[in-house]
């Protein structure tokens, strides 16, 4: 070890080259040993991990030096009434270092089981890349924008030769000034999908600006939108768009949220809707991405996706005998294969769910696993608000040491 840690001290070798020297658990552990002696820090928790890390190395991360664990916790069980997660009752698991979380979301999904499941439906599915073209003029601006309207088959053949797993759903070009922005969307089956829409859309983007002469400046235009809040993801969808809804009497309101449904409808709507107005939010709702986020780190997804996904919008309708409370996800971009999936801790938690690895047919598990993630922030939804319906969020958060 000494030898390479010298090499590394002088320059003659580089971080990230230690696997081409080494094998993987031995380059992780010289770089770990490099790191102490430069920042004068033990490392001894972040060395001590259970994951294999042979695919890890070459797929998720690069100069590892040990991992970061976050406590993990489960809520449940919750029922979910969806298309492709029918009937299913599941323990959600819930990776976070927020104390109460798992308390509160765990009693959304008592409350829910109760009431015999979430109702959950996917009304779109759709990962999307935008390339960037600079037109000479707005005038070829029009002609680029016409040529994509009118050669969508060409388009299709181009983006469909790169992928066996993914389909070309459409192509909508939108221009400012002398930019062209052509939003593709793709199904991409049990994948999350961005790599796959990626080098899809570099083939299609070389295919129109040969074509159309118009220049393609970047991959990633800003109209997909990758993990940035826009409105476009909001109103168009990006991932899965996915809504799921429970029907609550006044009784299960007061038993489990100590409350009662007029006062729970009065908190969302000047929390939830009101609030977030006066505030220009583009997420209508009490915390969905503390759900996602926990979610998504328990599963392998990507973290960074959490600003589409909490982009949500939570209601609650008065109805005879109690009310219905719904959330609206526009915007959620998930997967079961590829990316952080295959990670043995997140792929075990995946596996709890049911929906680990490809489904058959392709794509049913990531259909499953974002009608499960939809029910997850719909408990959370209906806690919260109880909890402060019920004027509970302080003590709450104080019995469970965030005090």
């Amino acid at each position: 070890m000494d030898e390479y840690i010298r090499r590394l001290a002088e320059g003659s070798l580089k971080l990230y080259a230690l696997e081409k020297e080494l094998p993987p658990e031995e380059a992780v552990r010289v770089r770990r040993a490099f790191i102490e002696a430069e920042t004068g820090t033990r490392l001894p928790a972040v060395g001590s991990f259970s994951i294999g890390i042979d695919r890890v190395v070459k797929r998720n991360i690069e100069n590892m030096i040990g991992t970061v664990q976050v406590p993990l916790g489960v809520a449940g069980p919750i029922l979910v009434n969806g298309e492709y997660a029918a009937a299913r009752s599941c323990y959600i698991p819930l990776a976070t270092t927020e104390g109460a979380l798992v308390a509160s979301v765990n009693r959304g999904c008592s409350l829910i089981t109760r009431a015999g499941g979430a109702d959950v439906r996917i009304m779109r599915d759709g990962m999307t890349r935008a390339p960037v073209f600079a037109a000479r003029d707005v005038a070829h601006a029009r002609e680029v924008v016409a040529w994509v309207e009118g050669h969508t088959e060409e388009i299709r053949e181009a983006a469909e030769s790169t992928t066996k797993h993914g389909e070309f759903l459409s192509a909508t070009a939108y221009v400012a000034g002398t930019s062209v922005f052509v939003r593709l969307e793709f199904d991409t089956k049990d994948a999350m999908g961005m790599n796959m829409v990626t080098i899809a859309s570099q083939k299609v983007g070389e295919v129109i600006e040969r074509e159309t002469g118009a220049h393609l400046v970047a991959l990633s235009g800003n109209m997909c939108t990758d993990k940035k809040p826009a409105a476009i993801n909001l109103i168009q969808g990006r991932g899965k768009t996915v809504v799921a809804g429970v029907r609550l009497t006044e009784t299960m309101v007061a038993d489990l949220l100590k409350t009662d449904a007029e006062t729970l409808a009065e908190v969302n709507y000047r929390k939830n809707l009101v609030g977030s107005a006066r505030a220009a939010s583009f997420g209508f709702n009490a915390h969905a991405a503390n759900v996602i986020a926990a979610i998504f780190i328990a599963c392998g997804q990507d973290a960074a996706h959490v600003v589409e996904g909490s982009s949500a919008i939570t209601t609650v309708d008065r109805v005879s005998g109690g009310v219905y409370v719904s959330v609206t996800l526009p915007s959620l971009p998930v997967g079961t294969v590829g990316g952080g999936t295959s990670i043995d801790t997140q792929r075990e938690c995946l596996a709890m769910l049911g929906v680990a690895g490809g489904g058959d047919p392709p794509g049913v598990h990531a259909k499953a696993f974002a009608e499960i993630v939809a029910a997850g922030v719909l408990a959370g939804e209906l806690s919260l608000l109880g909890a402060l319906a019920a004027q509970h969020l302080a003590r709450a958060h104080q019995d469970h040491g965030r005090g």
